[in-house]
């Protein structure tokens, strides 16, 4: 992992100290990430799931997308996960539903791993 990768998982490290986070090397000098235990709403049967990601050796001049949520989320009113939620993937050979939010306008220097993970939990607690 190059040095903007291993701050970037510091820094989620440090904002989720009740959950374990795993960073596996990519052997490009990025980083594959797994954060078990992430609350993502009461809208979903499960409030809980694992998250992944993966930061690129180009962080932060690359955006972090996508992220992975397990796949057998399902919205307590029965309605479909909507746009932006696809299923049929697998993160690191764990079944996956994959959540789709680019970031169109990257800044580097704001623009940062965990905010961008911060944006994609809020964005799956409140979907419509």
């Amino acid at each position: 992992m190059n040095e903007a990768v291993k701050r970037a998982v510091d820094e989620i490290r440090g904002a989720f100290p009740e959950s374990p986070v795993a960073a596996q090397d990519d052997d490009q000098g990025g980083a594959w990430i797994v954060i078990d235990e992430i609350a993502v709403g009461e809208l979903y049967t499960a409030a809980r799931s694992w998250l992944g990601f993966r930061i690129t050796f180009q962080y932060p001049n690359a955006d972090v997308y996508p992220h992975f949520v397990r796949s057998d989320l399902l919205r307590k009113d029965g309605r479909p996960l909507g746009d932006g939620i696809t299923g049929g993937h697998t993160f690191l050979g764990r079944p996956a539903l994959q959540l789709s939010r680019r970031s169109t306008r990257l800044n580097p220097a704001t623009d940062t791993a965990l905010l961008k993970l911060m944006k994609v939990v809020q964005w799956l607690s409140t979907h419509p």
